[in-house]
């Protein structure tokens, strides 16, 4: 959408100040720990744009809180799985030879969002250490929960996922489907229901940079959407939020990701 119609479409701006009230009649608070995904243009038109949404709810949850928000740079990863687009099999060897390598300060991310994408820049802010799959955060608890992310199965045991499950967190969606819960693969792995793929990426070994292989699960998404909504349809489970223009929600992760951890085993 071009900023033209995001003007368009858009009642009033959101503020930084404005912004910080909704989150806390959403449900957040000082202290709050969430994992946000998020799309700066699903909101509307946005005052100070990707800043103000970052400092309202730093706001709002201060640094008594902890704010999450995933990395991912999937152009560090086996070209032979790549779709949207795909690349010719010709290229897939290069790209194994010259990809660089992961450098948590560099690496930007790729499909989260401008808002995610700022927040990775930050002082203060935090990144894990995994090639394709690192998160950032921000407050108490940042470096708790990006120290340690397993190479395999980096959405699993040990994974920035598993520690804000550890500490009870919330997960706010803002603007975006369910299938940008990265909560729920999470649970995909704990339901031992899902099989493994190899994967590679470039990383860094002591200024050497190398072409590593690991597993990863392989993931079902496109199931996200109806384990969200049948979540979602239990009382009490989702707190909803007409912010700007984009619907919000949010919800304890440990609640979600053990129904999402049922739901599988039962289908």
């Amino acid at each position: 959408m071009s900023e033209k119609n995001t003007v368009e479409k858009s009642q009033t701006p959101l503020t930084q100040e404005s912004l910080g009230e909704s989150w806390r009649e959403l449900g957040l608070s000082v202290g709050s720990k969430i994992i946000v995904h998020s799309s700066l243009s699903s909101l509307g038109w946005v005052c100070g744009g990707p800043v103000a949404v970052i400092r309202s709810l730093m706001d709002v949850v201060t640094a008594d809180g902890l704010i999450v928000m995933p990395a991912h740079s999937s152009e560090n990863s086996e070209p032979s799985y790549w779709q949207n687009p795909a690349v010719p099999k010709e290229w897939w060897p290069i790209i194994r030879d010259h990809q660089p390598a992961f450098n948590p300060l560099w690496t930007p991310t790729r499909g989260m969002g401008a808002i995610a994408e700022l927040f990775r820049t930050l002082l203060g802010v935090s990144r894990s250490h995994h090639p394709t799959t690192s998160f950032c955060a921000w407050g108490k608890h940042s470096e708790e929960v990006t120290d340690q992310q397993p190479m395999s199965h980096p959405m699993g045991e040990f994974s920035p996922l598993a520690t804000l499950y550890d500490l009870d967190a919330q997960v706010l969606l803002v603007g975006v489907g369910w299938q940008s819960n990265t909560s729920l693969h999470l649970a995909e792995e704990r339901s031992g229901m899902y099989g493994e793929i190899n994967q590679a990426s470039a990383v860094d070994d002591q200024g050497e940079r190398r072409w590593v292989g690991y597993t990863e699960l392989d993931s079902d998404v496109e199931l996200f959407d109806k384990i969200g909504e049948a979540f979602a349809a239990k009382p009490g489970a989702v707190m909803k939020k007409q912010i700007g223009q984009a619907q919000c929600l949010l919800m304890s992760q440990r609640r979600l990701v053990d129904f999402a951890v049922e739901w599988m085993k039962a289908k």
